[in-house]
């Protein structure tokens, strides 16, 4: 009987050994490292630097957590939530929010949709993230400038982890 007892542990921690090594192995794959997640704040940083705006700038991972943030220095307070809501929302839709937003209009397919999931920000700043073999691993969220501003800051962002 303990002979049993062992064989079935020894086979239980085998089988959770191989499970962890497998899902590790993809979540390296499928999800944005925080490396990754630190290249594209400091990428959307720069850019925002350059054009003298201020913003907060967020990070998403493929389960929409936060992984990297950074408020530049008298940055709006507002735009804290705004930059990780517009993260959740493009992750959430794997859509830019801007494109998203054409889509909750008054009439729009999914009107009101902003609603849900505790908040969702549809105008421009929010970007999914893709890894070089085009899997959507996370996203991006900027907010503090206008919109163009905030949509083509979290486009460097989003773009520098492919380089």
């Amino acid at each position: 009987m303990r002979k049993k007892q062992t064989t079935i542990k020894r086979f239980l921690l085998v089988l959770i050994i191989t499970s962890f090594n497998f899902y590790s192995g993809q979540a390296q794959t499928n999800d944005i490292t925080d490396n990754e997640a630190l290249k594209a704040v400091l990428a959307a940083k720069e850019a925002a630097e350059k054009t003298g705006v201020l913003v907060n700038i967020a990070v998403v991972d493929a389960g929409a957590n936060l992984k990297s943030f950074i408020r530049m220095d008298d940055s709006f307070l507002g735009s804290i939530d705004v930059s990780i809501k517009k993260a959740k929302t493009a992750r959430y839709f794997n859509i830019a929010t801007g494109e998203l937003g054409k889509l909750t209009q008054p009439g729009g397919i999914i009107y009101n949709i902003e609603l849900s999931n505790g908040g969702l920000v549809t105008f421009p700043g929010g970007i999914p993230i893709k890894n070089k073999q085009g899997k959507i691993i996370g996203a991006i969220g900027v907010s503090g400038g206008t919109i163009e501003q905030d949509h083509a800051i979290a486009t460097v962002g989003a773009k520098s982890i492919l380089n």
